[in-house]
C-alpha cells in the first residue's frame, strides 16, 4: 500500500514536472498547486528536501511537488562533498507571431466567406403547402454567424447585413425565423455532420487523437425535493459535451450532446466510429472513465493504439489481447506510457479555446436548441481552427462537397 501511494505521488509529480513552471526562487523552487490555488515551496540541500504542502507537513513524506523539482533537477557530488544542482530547461515552442496576428486579423472575413461554402451546399427542403419558407442555407449560416458573434439576436442584425451585402447570403433572416430552426430537432444530425465537413481540411495533419466531455452552463433549473435534508433543492442543468479532439491542431471530427446525467465510456463507440470515417487514427488518449475491453477492442479495430490508463484493481487476464497488450506496457513501461497518454491534456485545450472564444453557456433556454447551440459553438471552433492553419501550415479549405440535407427520420 505504502509503495501504491509513492508510485502515485511520482506520477503526479511528473505530470506537474511536464505541465507546470517551476521556477528557482532563493534557496528553493515554486512549485505550482495542481489545484490552481497558489503554489508551494521546495527547499533542498542537495541531500534532502522540504516541501510546506499539507502532505510533507503531515506524513513527512517525499510528495508529489518535491518529486516534481527532482525530475527536473540533477544532482552530481564531487569527492570532496560539493554539490552542482543542474536544472533541467523544459521545453518551450515560440509563437510565430507574424501569421498568428495575420489570422487573426482576416478571421472574421474568412470565416463568412469558408462558413458560405459549407452552406451552400444544403439541399432545401421540397416545397409542399403555405407559405414558403426561408432558404435553409441562410437560415443555418445566420444560425452559426450569430453564435460565432457571441451577440444577441438584435446587436447581431448588422452583421447579417454585412453577410447580405457581401452575397454569403440571398435574404436576411429575420432573428425570431432563425431563434425558431434552434428548436428544430431535425437541424441536430444536419449540424452534426457540418462539424464533422468542418474538420476534413485537417485530415492530413491530424494522426493521434483525444476523447473527453465538457459542460455548457444553462439559466435553466431543476428542482426536487430531498427526504435526506427535509427540503425543496434547485440545481442549474447544464449540457454535456462528447467530443474527439486532435493533439496537434485542436480541431474536432466528431461529437455527441447528452444530459448531464449520461457517463462518459458508452459515448466513445460514436465518437471513434465517426472519426476513423475520415482520418486516419494512430493513437487515442482517455481517461479512466473510458476504460473498458470494449473500448479497447473497438480503438484497436480502427488501427489505433488505445492509451487509457488502468485502475489500481485492474487486472490484465481476462479482458483479450490488447487490454492484456497495454496493461503490461502501463506497469512496466509506465513513463513511455504516460508520455503517449498525456497529449490527452490537448483535450482541455480544446475546451478552453472554445469557451474562452465562444462562450461555456448557452443563451437557449429549451433542450434542443440548447444541443443545437453547442453544435454550433463547435462548428465556429473547427472554421476558427482551419483558418489558423491556414496561415500557419499553408493548408487549402478543401472540405467534402457532401451535399447536406434535412433526414426525414430526425
Amino acid at each position: 500500500m505504502q509503495q501504491e501511494q509513492i508510485e502515485t505521488r511520482k506520477i503526479k509529480g511528473r505530470e506537474i514536472a511536464k505541465t507546470s513552471r517551476i521556477s528557482k526562487v532563493g534557496n528553493g523552487w515554486h512549485v505550482p498547486s495542481q489545484s490552481g490555488a497558489g503554489f508551494y515551496i521546495v527547499q533542498s540541500n542537495g541531500f534532502g528536501a522540504s516541501c510546506n504542502c499539507p502532505d510533507h507537513e503531515l506524513r513527512k513524506c517525499k510528495c508529489k511537488h518535491i518529486w516534481a523539482v527532482e525530475l527536473i533537477v540533477t544532482h552530481e557530488i564531487d569527492q570532496d562533498g560539493n554539490v552542482t544542482i543542474t536544472k533541467t530547461i523544459r521545453k518551450t515552442y515560440s509563437q510565430n507571431w507574424k501569421t498568428y496576428n495575420l489570422a487573426q486579423e482576416k478571421e472574421k472575413e474568412l470565416f463568412m466567406k469558408l462558413l458560405a461554402d459549407i452552406t451552400s451546399r444544403i439541399r432545401q427542403p421540397a416545397y409542399t403547402f403555405g407559405k414558403p419558407q426561408n432558404p435553409l442555407s441562410d437560415t443555418i449560416y445566420s444560425m452559426v454567424f450569430k453564435v460565432y458573434s457571441t451577440f444577441s439576436g438584435r446587436r447581431f442584425a448588422t452583421d447579417m447585413k454585412e453577410a447580405k451585402e457581401k452575397g454569403f447570403v440571398e435574404k436576411k433572416i429575420p432573428r425570431s425565423s432563425m431563434f425558431d430552426y434552434f428548436n428544430k430537432k431535425e437541424l441536430t444530425p444536419l449540424l452534426c455532420d457540418m462539424v464533422t465537413i468542418t474538420s476534413l481540411p485537417l485530415r492530413s495533419v491530424e494522426k493521434d487523437f483525444a476523447i473527453d466531455a465538457t459542460g455548457f452552463g444553462t439559466s435553466v433549473f431543476q428542482r426536487w425535493y430531498s427526504f435526506k435534508h427535509g427540503k425543496e433543492i434547485s440545481s442549474r442543468r447544464w449540457v454535456k459535451c462528447h467530443f474527439v479532439t486532435g493533439v496537434k491542431t485542436n480541431i474536432i471530427p466528431s461529437v455527441k450532446i447528452t444530459t448531464e446525467f449520461d457517463n462518459d465510456s458508452p459515448e466513445l463507440k460514436k465518437l471513434i466510429d465517426t472519426t476513423a470515417e475520415h482520418f486516419e487514427m494512430e493513437e487515442v488518449s482517455a481517461d479512466k472513465a473510458y476504460l473498458s475491453q470494449q473500448n479497447l477492442e473497438l480503438v484497436e479495430e480502427k488501427g489505433a493504439l488505445p492509451f487509457i490508463p488502468f485502475k489500481t484493481n485492474s487486472q490484465a487476464n481476462k479482458n483479450g489481447m490488447i487490454w492484456k497488450k497495454m496493461f503490461y506496457l502501463f506497469q512496466l513501461h509506465n513513463e513511455e506510457f504516460l508520455e503517449h497518454y498525456h497529449k490527452r491534456s490537448n483535450a482541455e485545450t480544446s475546451v478552453m479555446m472554445v469557451k474562452s472564444k465562444f462562450g461555456g453557456s448557452v443563451r437557449s433556454k429549451t433542450w434542443t436548441a440548447q444541443i443545437n447551440e453547442v453544435l454550433c459553438k463547435i462548428i465556429c471552433h473547427n472554421l476558427y481552427c482551419v483558418i489558423m492553419e491556414m496561415h500557419e501550415l499553408g493548408i487549402k479549405p478543401d472540405f467534402d462537397r457532401k451535399v447536406l440535407e434535412v433526414s426525414d427520420k430526425s
